[in-house]
C-alpha cells in the first residue's frame, strides 16, 4: 500500500497551509491540530476498509505461449475477481528484456462483468525460450487516499521461435510450392510403378521378359521418380556460427534456411531431418514428415544457440554413419573457411559420401572476391584488403575443388537469399535424380 496521488495533493494543499496557519496565528494551533488529526484519521480509515480489495482478484494465463521472432504477437490474460465493484484494476506485466511492447500498463475495468480476457502486445526480438514468473495489480482504494498493489503469481512459458516471415524465406517457399514440382524431371526414374502394353520406341531393358511370355505379348515396365526420399540438415552451432552476417547472426540464417527446406522437403513428398552439433551432436530429428514433425523440428532449434567451441566433424561423421541406414540427401550447414575445420571435414565425409549425397552449404562472407574483379583501389588499406579477400576466396576454392573430387557438392550463399539458394540446389538434384 503506497500513497497515492490524492493523497499528496491533499497534504501539500491542506495540510501544509494548516500547520503554518497554526503556527504563524495566534490561536489556531488547536484548530489546525484538529484538521490535521482529522485528515490522518480519515486517511487510516481509508487504509484499513480497503487492505483487501485485491485479495479475491486473479491474474490467470495460459502456460505456453508461442511467438515469432520480429513479429507482433499476444499473451492472452483473464483477470477474476470474486465480488464485481465498480473498479479500475492496473497490470503491469515483467516481460523478459529481449522482448518489448506497446503498453507498460494497462487499465482493466471490473465493473460490469466478473472477469475481463484481454491480450497483451508484445514482439520478441530474440530467439530462445523465456518465462514470466509473476503480474503486477494495482488499485485505488475505497476513497482513493491508497494505491493497492500485490503481485499475483504466474507461470508461463514464452517460446520465441525463428522468423520466417523473411522477404528470402517468403520467396523460398513460393518457390517449393509452385516451382518445384514442374521441373521437368532428367531420367525415367529408378522405382517400378506398373506395367503396361509396348509402345513403339520403348527400350529392350524396360521389357518385363516374365510377363511377356506370361501374356504372350510385350510388356513393359514403368517406372516413377522416388517420392518418399530422406532429406536431413545438419547445423553447425560451433563459435563461427556467431557471426554476424548482416542484421542476423549466420546460426540464425542457418536455422530459417532448415526450416524453409524442410517446408519445401514435405511440400515435395520428402521426409525432413535434423541434426544439430558442435563439439558434440547436440539434437537429432529422424526423418519424418507432416505438422506434427515440422512442429518437433521447430522445437528442436528454437533454444539452439552459439558455442564458443570448434566442430568435431570426425564425432558427426561416425553419429551420422550410425543412425542413417537409408541413402539420403545431408545438407551440412556450416563454416568451412578456417583451413583446419576444412581439412577436418573433407576427412571426416570421405566415407559419407560413398553412400549419401552430401551438400555443404556456407554463408559468403563480405567483400569475398577474386583480385581485379572490383575497381581500382585508393589507397594502401585497400590493397591489403584486396589481398586479404582474394586469399581467403582462393582458400575456399581449393576447399570446393577437395570436396568435388569426394562428390560433396560445396555451395557459397548470398546471406539475403541463402533460403532460395538452398531450395534451388534441393530442386536441382532432384531433378537429376542423384538421390
Amino acid at each position: 500500500m503506497v500513497p497515492s496521488a490524492r493523497l499528496l495533493w491533499t497534504i501539500a494543499l491542506v495540510w501544509v497551509p494548516a500547520a503554518l496557519f497554526g503556527a504563524l496565528v495566534p490561536g489556531a494551533a488547536i484548530p489546525a491540530v484538529l484538521l490535521v488529526a482529522l485528515l490522518l484519521v480519515f486517511a487510516g480509515f481509508d487504509a484499513f476498509v480497503s487492505r483487501g480489495n485485491l485479495d479475491s482478484v486473479q491474474v490467470v494465463a495460459p502456460e505456453l505461449v508461442r511467438l515469432y521472432r520480429d513479429r507482433e504477437g499476444e499473451i492472452p490474460l483473464r483477470v477474476v475477481r470474486v465480488h464485481p465493484v465498480a473498479q479500475i484494476v492496473r497490470l503491469a506485466l515483467p516481460l523478459p528484456d529481449s522482448m518489448e511492447s506497446p503498453d507498460e500498463v494497462r487499465a482493466v475495468s471490473m465493473e460490469a462483468v466478473t472477469d475481463s480476457v484481454f491480450d497483451w502486445t508484445c514482439t520478441g526480438r530474440r530467439r530462445g525460450k523465456f518465462s514470466i514468473d509473476g503480474c503486477y495489480i494495482e488499485a485505488a482504494s475505497r476513497f482513493g487516499f491508497w494505491a493497492l498493489r500485490r503481485k499475483c503469481p504466474l507461470n508461463v512459458e514464452l517460446r520465441v521461435y525463428p522468423n520466417l516471415r523473411h522477404p528470402d524465406a517468403l520467396a523460398a517457399l513460393k518457390r517449393g510450392a509452385q516451382g518445384m514440382n514442374v521441373l521437368r524431371q532428367v531420367g525415367k526414374g529408378r522405382e517400378f510403378e506398373k506395367l503396361r502394353e509396348y509402345s513403339p520406341g520403348d527400350g529392350f531393358d524396360e521389357i518385363h521378359w516374365k510377363a511377356t511370355a506370361r501374356r504372350g505379348r510385350p510388356i513393359t515396365k514403368v517406372f516413377q521418380v522416388e517420392r518418399t526420399q530422406e532429406i536431413y540438415v545438419a547445423i553447425d552451432a560451433a563459435r563461427l556460427s556467431g557471426r554476424p552476417a548482416g542484421k542476423d547472426l549466420v546460426l540464425e540464417r542457418y536455422i530459417q534456411a532448415a526450416l524453409v527446406l524442410g517446408a519445401a522437403a514435405e511440400r515435395n513428398g520428402d521426409l525432413f531431418g535434423l541434426v544439430t552439433f558442435s563439439d558434440q551432436v547436440h539434437g537429432f530429428v529422424r526423418a519424418r514428415n507432416g505438422k506434427a514433425h515440422y512442429s518437433a523440428c521447430r522445437d528442436a532449434l528454437y533454444q539452439l544457440d552459439p558455442r564458443p567451441v570448434s566442430p568435431d566433424f570426425d564425432e558427426l561423421a561416425s553419429f551420422l554413419r550410425l543412425r542413417l541406414r537409408r541413402r539420403a540427401l545431408i545438407v551440412f550447414l556450416t563454416e568451412l573457411d578456417d583451413p583446419m575445420l576444412s581439412e577436418s571435414f573433407a576427412r571426416a565425409t570421405r566415407l559419407l559420401s560413398s553412400r549419401h549425397v552430401l551438400l555443404a552449404g556456407m554463408l559468403k562472407p563480405a567483400g569475398l572476391a577474386p583480385l581485379f574483379s572490383d575497381g581500382a583501389v585508393e589507397t594502401d588499406r585497400d590493397v591489403y584488403d584486396r589481398l586479404s579477400q582474394h586469399l581467403a576466396w582462393r582458400g575456399l576454392k581449393e576447399t570446393e575443388l577437395a570436396l568435388r573430387r569426394q562428390n560433396v557438392r560445396f555451395v557459397l550463399m548470398n546471406p539475403d537469399t541463402v533460403c532460395q539458394q538452398l531450395v534451388g540446389t534441393y530442386a536441382e538434384i532432384k531433378q537429376r535424380q542423384l538421390i
